[in-house]
């Protein structure tokens, strides 16, 4: 076993010597690795350990980070004056909230800095890093956190606000926002709770009569004013029922706003239940029996003329159209030759009878119409086309009482009708006469409540005026909706009204002349709406806002309808606060549309443009808009309802 060892052990020399060799080499890769794994897991060892720093140095930055750009929205929110300055700054708390100190802060050995700047928009209103305009209700807001050591390195954000635009509003919709503001060629209504149209009359409509009496008259002496018929510029007003008063007043009215009414001339000696202008001649219907209607010439105010009926019935009424008259009295129907208004006028054709009390005469076409106190129909149609054979061709039961008044459209398509008081059943009514045969059919209807109505009138702009004795004496009828009727306004004059007239003026003001029992002051005027004919344009342009600190104008939305054959438009103008007064009075403003030149307008809702130079400022203090209507149909106008303009203080 010995001898066998040591045989191993010693071996031959060859072997021996490759033995040694392969041992060195293997101690000196040893070394080698050694020498490089060695500073390497050292290295790691320590970068290990400053990962961990530098990762619990980032978990307290984040939230510093956090906590100031929350800082800063709330000092955004507080007062954007305030805030918006460009600079570097830390947050701070003031009282219970955040403000801002100068310069940057060391938490915890963690520097923290908001950095503001100006933001630029292109003409697209895309944020831009240079080439654009300057937005002045932007800022740019950096958020930083950094440390030096173990290594020095930082965390960032960055944010971009604007003024708090979801803070404050301006709205204009009531018929006392709009009547604020300056109108040209346009006029404000109160048909759907405040609106802008084209038009004249002033600043009234028909359906809020209140604020509208313009123009009031005593009549001569101390009668009972119980008729009225006019045209532009001219009136004439009846009294009867007693014999203290004239049997006609011929009043002047100047085309001016407000208007006046002056008394030119009077005619006595009779009492006068109705009247009738046409041209330079007066028609009156009397209660004498021998000259029902007579014929004064109002270049002289004295008789010239006259028709005596077949029978001894007080007129009613009476009516003008081309060279022949129309009159009832009791249950006749008359027509008298007009070819002269001088001397006795002849009788044409037949008297026509009817099955109750004719009370009132109008004539269109061929056609005239009649209503009738009568328990059987209300209203009778005449063809009076045949001279020699006047034929009844049609009527209406409206299942009321009395009628007392009718009047029919210019188409010759409706007819009108007010009946006496009755506390079961309707007193205006809508009668369909596109057919002029047989039984009309009843279109609309509505009560007057406890108002004995005397007399009506149809007016521009779908309006009825009802008028009579009792109750609300002077009631405005919606009529745009037929089948539905409504009241949109009313009077209470407390003397009852007798007759009424609407006139329109060339100009488009349009006006309704009413007669009362106000002994000192008989005849009055009242303002209406827009006439029949709008005006072609008109701007409408609203008062000052003042939003007592600089803020900026963010959007514009505008509520409008824009019929077929119409435009409306928008501009916007803001300006500083006058420095001489400290506000905005005396402010001069330029008005510019979305690009922000005065050669643009707005068609519909958009953002108001920015601007930090030149007449036309946003941000500013003072603010207005202002509406453009048009139209080239005259029966048309767009109407706007409302304007609300988000703000930013």
């Amino acid at each position: 076993m010995q001898n066998a060892k040591l045989q191993i052990k010693c071996g031959s020399g060859k072997a021996r010597s490759r033995s040694a060799g392969q041992s060195l080499i293997e101690l000196l890769l040893a070394i080698a690795f050694a020498g490089v794994a060695i500073p390497a897991i050292f290295t790691g060892f320590v970068l290990s350990r400053d990962g961990k720093a530098q990762a619990n140095q980032r978990l307290l930055a984040i939230p510093l980070v956090r906590e100031a750009e929350e800082a800063a929205r709330i000092v955004r929110e507080k007062d954007w004056n305030t805030f918006a300055v460009n600079g570097t700054f830390h947050p701070v708390i003031s009282g219970n909230s955040w403000s801002f100190a100068q310069g940057s802060e060391t938490v915890n050995g963690l520097i923290r800095k908001i950095d503001i700047a100006d933001v630029q928009r292109n003409s697209a209103g895309v944020i831009v890093e240079s080439g654009g305009v300057i937005d002045p209700s932007s800022k740019k807001i950096t958020t930083s956190v950094s440390w030096p050591l173990p290594n020095a390195a930082s965390v960032s954000s960055v944010v971009y606000l604007s003024r708090y635009v979801a803070n404050s509003t301006l709205t204009q919709t009531t018929q006392a926002d709009f009547n604020t503001g300056s109108k040209s060629g346009v006029t404000v209504t109160n048909t759907a709770g405040g609106e802008v149209v084209l038009g004249a009359g002033g600043s009234a409509d028909w359906c809020n009569p209140n604020t509208s009496i313009v123009a009031q008259l005593d009549l001569p002496k101390n009668g009972v004013a119980n008729a009225v018929s006019a045209y532009e510029g001219k009136a004439i007003a009846g009294t009867g029922e007693n014999a203290s008063g004239v049997s006609m007043a011929e009043i002047n009215i100047t085309n001016t706003d407000p208007p006046i009414s002056t008394v030119i001339g009077t005619f006595d000696g009779y009492k006068t239940n109705d009247v009738y202008i046409n041209g330079t001649y007066a028609y009156l219907a009397t209660d004498s029996n021998s000259e029902e209607i007579v014929i004064v010439d109002l270049t002289t105010d004295t008789k010239v003329g006259y028709f005596n009926t077949s029978r001894i019935d007080n007129a009613t009424s009476v009516y003008v159209l081309g060279n022949r008259g129309y009159v009832t009295a009791g249950y006749y129907l008359y027509v008298f030759d007009l070819s002269s208004q001088t001397g006795s006028r002849p009788q044409v054709g037949n008297d026509l009878f009817f099955l109750g009390l004719a009370t009132s005469v109008v004539v269109n076409g061929n056609y005239a119409y009649v209503s009738l106190a009568s328990s059987l129909i209300e209203m009778q149609i005449i063809d009076i086309s045949n001279p020699q054979s006047w034929q009844n061709t049609g009527w209406a039961n409206v299942n009321g009482t009395d009628g007392k008044r009718v009047f029919v459209n210019q188409s010759n398509t409706r007819a009108y009708l007010a009946t006496s008081a009755d506390e079961n059943k309707r007193e205006f009514f809508i009668i369909d006469i596109s057919t002029k045969s047989g039984s009309r059919p009843i279109v609309g209807s509505y009560d007057a409540n406890t108002m004995n109505p005397t007399n009506l009138s149809v007016v521009p702009g779908n309006k009825a005026l009802l008028v009579g004795t009792g109750g609300e004496e002077y009631q405005v009828i919606d009529i745009a909706n037929e089948t539905n009727p409504v009241r949109c306004g009313g009077l209470q004059v407390d003397s009852g009204i007798r007759g009424v007239v609407g006139v329109l003026e060339s100009d488009s003001d349009a006006y309704s002349y009413i007669v009362t029992g106000d002994s000192a002051s008989e005849f009055k005027i009242i303002e209406g709406g827009p006439g029949g004919a709008f005006a072609t344009s008109g701007t409408f342009e609203s008062s000052t806002f003042d939003a007592t600190q600089s803020a900026t104008f963010n959007r514009m939305y505008p509520t409008f309808t824009k019929p077929s054959e119409t435009t409306i438009t928008f501009q916007v103008a803001a300006s500083d606060q006058n420095p001489g007064t400290g506000n905005c009075n005396g402010v001069t403003f330029s008005f510019v549309g979305p690009d922000g030149t005065a050669g643009t307008q707005f068609a519909t809702a958009g953002a108001i443009p920015l601007s930090t130079s030149g007449s036309y400022k946003n941000p500013a203090r003072c603010f207005r808009y202002k509406a453009s209507l048009s139209t080239t149909d005259s029966s048309q106008s767009p109407t706007l309802y409302d304007m609300t303009v988000n703000y930013s203080p």
